[in-house]
């Protein structure tokens, strides 16, 4: 009888804390006193948060999250524009979730897309680039670029999780309908100019992997391959 109430015990904390964690999955944005614009996605063990003012990129960082027992968010940093020393590094976070708002620190974050994800919202990484024609396979590692999506937000963000290093993020709004994922910038750290511009792919899930495919904001044609990460393992 003792097993089974430990065991019943153990699956309702899971239960709830899977509860929890899922009304904390979604897009989320927030508006700092000196009028920074907070963008955080949070999707299944993944997050990203952004600030930017107008069309300034102003820092980035993310990396995996959970709850823990204590009620709070806990998470591990994989990458940090603003100080890259918190690589690695894993907080604990008090939180406070009411309704559609939710509260950390001196910031209350309002929910975006009434948590709906879409069937592109996750953590994805690229395993796949054409190039002259032929399919090139790439094996993510500790330098890899991650795709992450809520049911309205999208970030791309280029980083090595061992050595801090990173190469660039972009990210914003975007809709699919009818096979065409567009996204709408909102922010791009390597060159402001492009904060505005709507770019319109094909996309197609094919056994679990996204492929995508149209013209870069450069103009070049690309058909990339992305993967989930939960599936990967990484």
């Amino acid at each position: 009888m003792k097993t089974l109430i430990l065991g019943i015990s153990a699956f309702l904390l899971t239960a709830f804390s899977y509860q929890k964690s899922n009304n904390l999955s979604g897009g989320w944005e927030t508006k700092t006193d000196e009028g920074l614009i907070g963008q955080w996605i949070m999707v299944e063990k993944h997050f990203a948060v952004t600030f930017y003012k107008g069309n300034e990129f102003k820092y980035t960082y993310g990396g995996s999250w959970n709850l823990t027992d204590n009620n709070q968010i806990q998470i591990t940093y994989e990458f940090h524009t603003d100080d890259k020393e918190k690589v690695g590094m894993t907080e604990k976070l008090d939180f406070v979730l009411k309704g559609q708002k939710l509260e950390i620190g001196d910031l209350t974050w309002k929910r975006t897309d009434e948590n709906k994800p879409g069937e592109l919202a996750g953590a994805w990484v690229i395993t796949g680039r054409e190039r002259n024609g032929e399919m090139n396979s790439m094996t993510p590692g500790a330098r890899k670029t991650m795709k992450i999506l809520s049911g309205t937000y999208f970030q791309w963000i280029a980083y090595n999780s061992e050595t801090g290093n990173f190469m660039g993020t972009g990210g914003g709004d975007y809709t699919t309908k009818s096979g065409k994922y567009t996204e709408i910038i909102k922010f791009f750290s390597r060159d402001s100019s492009r904060v505005g511009a709507e770019l319109s792919f094909d996309y197609q899930l094919k056994n679990g992997e996204w492929h995508h495919s149209g013209k870069s904001s450069k103009g070049d044609p690309i058909y990339e391959i992305w993967s989930d990460r939960v599936d990967l393992g990484i």
